[in-house]
């Protein structure tokens, strides 16, 4: 069975650091490609960063972008975010997702796109 599972969140300062990671179990993470989303409160759930479906180029958020880094290892299955400089707008749920990699189609880092999804793990920031 496909499962994502998300691991890493928990309090932190502002300015603070954290890094999430998601294990990948039931398909091999090489041949997809991976996301991080998050969902505050009363808020819709968003795209945080994104790889590209075809060329495994990758996408930020402007709210994040230079601060946060995605990545990924397929040799063990998973997924990381390293968050730094977080603030406390960062506090979420925050998600990832996976959907298959395909020659000639590109992300738009929307939520409807893909196809496998963890639980989520909160991230507060706080002081």
């Amino acid at each position: 069975q496909v499962q994502l599972v998300e691991s890493g969140g928990g309090l932190v300062q502002p300015g603070g650091s954290l890094r999430l990671s998601c294990a990948a179990s039931g398909f091999t993470l090489a041949y997809y490609a991976p996301a991080w989303f998050r969902q505050a409160p009363g808020k819709e759930r968003e795209g945080v960063s994104c790889y590209d479906r075809n060329d495994g180029s990758t996408w930020y958020a402007d709210s994040v972008k230079d601060r946060f880094t995605i990545s990924r290892d397929n040799a063990t299955n998973t997924i990381y975010m390293e968050m730094t400089s977080l603030k406390p707008e960062g506090t979420a749920v925050y998600y990832c997702a996976a959907v298959a990699a395909a020659w000639a189609i590109q992300t738009v880092c929307s939520d409807y796109e893909y196809d496998y999804w963890g639980q989520g793990t909160q991230v507060t920031v706080s002081s």
